[in-house]
């Protein structure tokens, strides 16, 4: 007999082509059925709660699968950390209802992007940070993020290759937070955007980023943020790098 089960994972992206299994790259998933699927004896297929591209984080990415009742959890938990370390670590793993979906179930989604201003990038952050030297004010940066709150139609802000059945999304805040996401950045130069939303695009977060760095480092009017926001797919214009992208949380109604 098998049950549904729901793990919270966090892992470094860097060296990963992604979460969904690839042709051409390891990817987080393939890694993680393959260690499941050793311990359980017979193959695993694991649901993720979003597809975090080639260089993306996560603090707490979410996957469901079908386990074994044969298994017990807690020797699940501590076998699979030994099997995929140190680039994932499992956080949790718990007994799900038998409908529970990582992706369909959830509710909306947390995703930080941290940003370092200082003029040469730390060697021991620069994985996880973007290092942006051209001066602007963070605050003028999140001011101008708010004209993206709110439902909108995001197809200007999405890259081609996406699947989506619609483009309208919900943005529900856009904070700033001094600080990294992780690592030992300094507030002094390093600060991270919190964007909570019920779903995102193909690099939709990364395209929001560097138009408004474009726009709060005078680059581009303001206008062009509201432009993208009418403008058809494909998004038309520079994207941010992976490296500062945390999938932070995945929220689930009780």
């Amino acid at each position: 007999m098998n049950h549904t089960i729901k793990a919270v994972v966090r892992y470094d992206g860097t060296d990963f082509v992604g979460w969904q299994i690839q042709p051409n790259g390891r990817t987080v998933q393939q890694t993680l059925e393959e260690a499941l699927s050793q311990i359980a004896g017979k193959p695993i297929k694991i649901a993720g709660a979003g597809r975090t591209d080639s260089g993306v984080h996560a603090l707490g990415q979410v996957f469901s699968a079908s386990w074994p009742d044969s298994v017990p959890l807690e020797k699940l938990h501590r076998s699979l950390n030994k099997m995929v370390g140190p680039e994932i670590r499992v956080e949790s793993i718990e007994t799900a209802p038998d409908d529970f979906h990582a992706s369909f179930s959830a509710a909306g989604k947390r995703y930080a992007y941290t940003i370092d201003q200082a003029s040469y990038p730390d060697p021991l952050s620069v994985r996880y940070a973007w290092n942006v030297t051209w001066p602007f004010e963070r605050k003028r940066l999140v001011e101008l993020a708010q004209t993206l709150v709110g439902e909108h139609d995001f197809a200007g802000y999405c890259c081609s290759g996406s699947a989506a059945k619609t483009t309208v999304r919900t943005i529900h805040s856009i904070t700033l937070q001094p600080g990294p996401v992780v690592g030992p950045l300094d507030t002094v130069n390093a600060f991270h955007l919190i964007i909570h939303g019920n779903g995102f695009l193909y690099k939709m977060i990364r395209n929001i980023m560097g138009t408004l760095v474009d726009v709060a480092r005078g680059h581009l009017p303001e206008s062009t943020i509201q432009e993208r926001l009418e403008a058809p797919a494909p998004y038309r214009g520079y994207t941010a790098p992976a490296c500062g992208l945390f999938m932070q949380e995945v929220i689930y109604e009780d």
